[in-house]
């Protein structure tokens, strides 16, 4: 009887919203879906939860009914939350959100020159090399490295490696 009682006097508490406090929690909720679909610093968000809680506020009719209404809300949108990822993770979001295809080396994506080609040439230190500088190899510029080694401006130098675009040379003796 007392939980018949309570049921009917929760959903009497519906009746008391009126046409502004509707609006307000409709607003409130399609700021809320906004932030999750749209880039942002949180404005949508915020102004969402702003107008949840105005329109709580403006319902409620004592503390109790205020945090009754609170609590629906967090289940709504505990609920919204829980549909929303799994789209996002099996349904239909998830073809626009998540990149499915990687971008390998073997599909033709790389994102820096291959300079394996240039291991074995020589050429000649155009800067001090302690260890990073330049270098210049069949009359082309390169940045290159030494393992840690101090080597002077001039003097002849060999590719021993390439590492991406890290290209490592050594003293040609």
């Amino acid at each position: 009887m007392v939980l018949a009682q309570l049921a009917l006097e929760f959903f009497n508490y519906f009746k008391t919203i009126n046409t502004i406090q509707g609006i307000l929690f409709a607003l409130g909720l399609l700021f809320l879906v906004l932030e999750v679909f749209t880039p942002g610093f949180g404005v949508a968000g915020g102004i969402g939860v702003v107008l949840l809680v105005v329109g709580i506020i403006m319902t409620a009719r004592t503390l109790l009914e205020a945090l009754a209404m609170f609590a629906i809300l967090l289940v709504v949108l505990a609920v919204m939350i829980i549909l929303v990822y799994r789209s996002a993770k099996k349904g239909k979001l998830s073809k626009k959100l998540i990149l499915w295809h990687a971008a390998k080396r073997e599909d033709g994506f790389s994102s820096t020159d291959d300079a394996s080609a240039l291991v074995g040439q020589e050429g000649v230190a155009l800067t001090v090399l302690r260890p990073a500088g330049t270098g210049e190899f069949a009359g082309r510029r390169l940045d290159i490295v030494t393992d840690g080694d101090f080597i002077e401006r001039g003097t002849k130098i060999k590719i021993i490696r390439t590492e991406g675009r890290r290209i490592v040379v050594e003293p040609v003796e």
